[in-house]
């Protein structure tokens, strides 16, 4: 059910016809008491896209409230000038009207190709049947999550009882995957009793360790969003409560957005301890986890640990070859920086599998980090060499 689970919400779905084909482009997640509690994190990319600036805008102005998010697919309205702007806030206007909100208590996400004029009329002749046909069952939360998808191949959804609320939420991402924030869409709903300054501490600190800690191919996007509504209609949580059922959520997305990354065969998590610092771990697990030699490696499961070893020593963390330590799941391939004697058709089988796992221990302290990449094949070269 994901973004109507949570009690309060309604979503929709639906083919405005920004795609061709007749596939669906166009969603809804809403409020159905009207503007509630609203935080968002956004992509650090200097060249953000139009909708990011009018959400930003939209929550500065509200001081985080929301009614409603409107979320289209095939057009990112990412490098598109004034013109852009213009046209998300055309976007928001045209739900506002219809569900009886303010524009500023409507926030507004795009993903799709860069540098391509938003066709504006056509999400706007939608938006009243969008609107119209609106409900919380979890047929309509699917059709929500199915109208923001673009490469991927299937919807992502999650829900997660906290005890006294609920939490709900769907995400698409696929290509463009980097940390801060890994290029995605994402709207959290949540039932629990919090005012924005709270859900907004909530949010950053659940996005940190999840998706902030996820890297496919290094890109950073121009429309990485994740928007989180809260209804208040059921229980008041602690921050502790509230921040770590939100972080399952993003975690749970996070992994099926590396599961469903554009040619991936593998997800693997790069798991660094012993490093001086959690910030030093964090610098050697993202160098591995975004190293292309260590991700083609990946994609033949050769287990080849030098390109490993090369990474946590070029990463900037503090680092001493003599103290390294390099396993793949249970099989230990390097102590002391230096290969030793092991089962070499258990290593190769681990790597082999969809799920792997990647553990160094720098041996200098008590810094962990942990972060999800992919492998890098021929299924994504074939799938970013072209625009349509």
């Amino acid at each position: 059910m994901s973004v109507t689970w949570a009690r309060g919400f309604v979503a929709n779905g639906a083919a405005a016809g920004i795609k061709p084909g007749g596939l669906a482009d166009l969603a809804l997640v809403a409020a159905v008491s009207g503007a509630v509690p609203a935080a968002a994190t956004f992509t650090t990319n200097k060249s953000c896209a139009a909708p990011v600036v009018v959400s930003r805008a939209h929550l500065a102005a509200t001081a985080g409230r929301a009614a409603a998010v409107i979320l289209n697919s095939g057009c990112a309205n990412a490098a598109t000038g004034a013109a852009g702007l213009v046209a998300a806030e055309r976007m928001a206007t045209a739900v506002a009207g219809p569900l009886g909100a303010g524009v500023e208590e409507v926030l507004v996400c795009s993903t799709g190709l860069i540098g391509f004029a938003l066709p504006i009329e056509t999400i706007e002749a939608a938006a009243p049947a969008l609107v119209g046909g609106r409900g919380r069952s979890p047929d309509h939360a699917t059709a929500a999550a199915t109208a923001i998808l673009t490469t991927d191949t299937h919807p992502k959804q999650v829900t997660r009882d906290g005890g006294t609320f609920r939490v709900g939420g769907m995400a698409k991402g696929a290509g463009m995957i980097a940390p801060n924030m890994a290029t995605m869409l994402a709207v959290l709903t949540t039932d629990a009793q919090a005012s924005p300054e709270v859900l907004s501490a909530a949010l950053s600190r659940a996005v940190e360790g999840t998706f902030n800690a996820l890297i496919v191919d290094g890109c950073t996007s121009t429309n990485d969003t994740v928007i989180v509504l809260a209804s208040g209609e059921a229980g008041a949580p602690s921050p502790a409560e509230l921040t770590a059922t939100l972080a399952d959520v993003c975690a749970d997305l996070a992994y099926q957005l590396a599961a469903d990354a554009e040619g991936a065969t593998r997800v693997a998590e790069i798991r660094v301890v012993g490093a001086a610092s959690d910030a030093d771990a964090r610098l050697a697990a993202r160098a591995v986890a975004g190293s292309l030699l260590v991700k083609v490696s990946l994609f033949g499961a050769d287990p080849y640990w030098g390109r490993i070893v090369s990474e946590l020593g070029a990463s900037g963390a503090a680092f001493d070859p003599d103290r390294v330590r390099v396993a793949y799941g249970a099989t230990t391939v390097v102590e002391e920086g230096v290969g030793v004697a092991h089962d070499a058709a258990a290593a190769a089988a681990h790597l082999a599998g969809s799920d792997v796992e990647i553990s160094c221990d720098l041996g200098l302290g008590s810094g962990t980090a942990s972060v999800l990449t992919t492998d890098l094949g021929h299924a994504y070269i074939d799938e970013n060499m072209r625009t349509s």
